[in-house]
């Protein structure tokens, strides 16, 4: 009996073995059915590597056609000065400009070492000139749209100082006291576009425009940046209610104020933060978490 009764048990753990394997077999099927593959393993490391530098490389130079028509012609009867560079000359040097996203000054720099490089006579417009004249080429070069959500930078400037002139008031006296006017500009520090402006008189604080800038903005806005100047309640609660998040000092004499519902906890952060390690430390860290993701402004 207890023969029989081993060799039974056998049998029954064998079936049981052999199902257990045919289940994974149709498992390993089943995914292979549905596209699931194992990971390549590389073999061929040299080749691989030559691949992944070549990627690195590019080639650039100017043609014969250019270099021939690089300075203007000035056919024609004009007034004025006439011009140095030719289309050609401007239209090269802003398809430079667009392709690595400098800036003007950048661009003209970028001309000079290209010149010196290729060992060829050319003189290079200067950044200003190079402005004006792609305003009047009429080339539509629009900005990269960035995709998902970018980050703002925020400041104030005084644009311009109107009233009468200090010889009148020194001759006469004054009449009314001077003044000027104040641009407030939100830009996308990865671009350098310039996202929102509104012009305002010297009256009007920054922390007053910041809903009326954000709502000229299209894409999403990530992060916030701005100066002591935008520690309003009225700006943080606006950057809150937007899902915004806020990277501004608060004031020396600021307080904890975060309330039981969750809300005014960054800066309540940014106070603790600054307590422990002093508010020079903090911005020397908002500055790292920038260039980490290569929004450092030049």
């Amino acid at each position: 009996m207890t023969r029989t009764t081993k060799t039974v048990e056998k049998s029954k753990n064998s079936k049981a073995g052999k199902s257990k394997s045919t289940k994974k077999v149709a498992s390993k099927k089943d995914k292979s059915l549905h596209g699931e593959r194992k990971p390549r393993k590389i073999i061929n490391w040299k080749e691989y590597n030559e691949a992944l530098v070549k990627r690195g490389r590019f080639t650039l130079w100017i043609s014969d056609e250019v270099i021939e028509h690089w300075l203007h012609e000035n056919k024609g009867t004009k007034r004025g000065r006439p011009f140095t560079y030719s289309d050609l000359a401007i239209e090269t040097l802003l398809m430079i400009r667009e392709f690595f996203r400098t800036t003007y000054r950048a661009t003209e720099g970028f001309g000079h070492s290209l010149v010196k490089l290729l060992q060829i006579e050319l003189s290079i417009p200067d950044f200003t000139s190079l402005a004006k004249r792609a305003a009047k080429l009429g080339i539509d070069i629009d900005v990269t749209k960035y995709h998902g959500k970018i980050d703002l930078v925020v400041d104030s400037t005084g644009l311009k100082v109107y009233g009468e002139g200090e010889w009148k008031v020194k001759k006469h006296g004054w009449a009314k006291h001077r003044t000027w006017r104040k641009l407030h500009l939100m830009i996308d520090p990865a671009t350098h576009q310039i996202v929102a402006e509104l012009l305002t008189g010297n009256d009007v604080h920054d922390s007053q425009v910041v809903k009326t800038m954000l709502d000229e903005t299209d894409n999403e806005i990530g992060r916030f940046f701005g100066d002591g100047a935008y520690d309003p309640w009225e700006v943080r609660d606006e950057l809150e209610k937007r899902g915004i998040d806020q990277v501004i000092p608060p004031r020396e004499d600021a307080v904890l104020q975060g309330r039981k519902d969750g809300t005014r906890k960054e800066r309540d952060k940014a106070i603790r933060e600054i307590a422990e390690r002093g508010r020079k430390e903090w911005k020397k860290r908002i500055i790292v978490v920038r260039c980490r993701r290569r929004l450092c402004i030049a």
